[in-house]
C-alpha cells in the first residue's frame, strides 16, 4: 500500500469508520477549521488515484469505500515500522514499547499471557 500523507491519513480513518462516504460526510466528521468541499475533493481523488479508494457513482455524484480493510492497513504500516527502526526484530520492537510505556506489572503479564497463547496457537 502507498504511503499517506497526514491528510490522506485522516480522511481514510473516516472512510474505514463509515465504510462508505461521500465528500460532505468525510468534510461533516473533519476537525475545525473544515476544509473547502474542493481541497477534500482533491484529497479523495489522489487516494482513488493511489489504488486506497474506490469511486462508485451514484445519481450525480461518487460515494467512496476503501480497498482495503483498516487492519490490513495498520499491520503493513507496522511491518514498516518493525523493519525500518527495529532491524525486521519484533522483540527489540516490543522492548523499544515497554520501555517508553512505562508499562505496569499488570500490562506485562498480559503481553506475556497473549505471547504465550499465540506461541501455543502456533505449534
Amino acid at each position: 500500500m502507498e504511503k499517506l500523507t497526514k491528510r490522506e491519513d485522516q480522511i481514510m480513518q473516516i472512510i474505514w469508520q463509515l465504510k462508505t462516504a461521500f465528500i460532505r460526510d468525510i468534510i461533516e466528521r473533519l476537525p475545525e477549521p473544515k476544509p473547502h468541499y474542493n481541497s477534500v475533493a482533491t484529497i479523495v481523488k489522489i487516494l482513488v488515484k493511489k489504488g486506497v479508494l474506490q469511486s462508485e457513482l451514484i445519481g450525480n455524484t461518487h460515494r467512496y469505500s476503501p480497498v482495503a480493510e483498516f487492519e490490513e492497513y495498520r499491520d503493513n504500516k507496522l511491518e514498516n515500522i518493525k523493519k525500518k527502526f527495529f532491524g525486521n526484530s519484533f522483540p527489540k520492537m516490543m522492548a523499544y514499547f515497554a520501555k517508553e510505556e512505562n508499562l505496569t506489572e499488570e500490562d506485562i503479564s498480559e503481553l506475556i499471557e497473549v505471547i504465550k497463547t499465540n506461541k501455543s496457537k502456533k505449534s
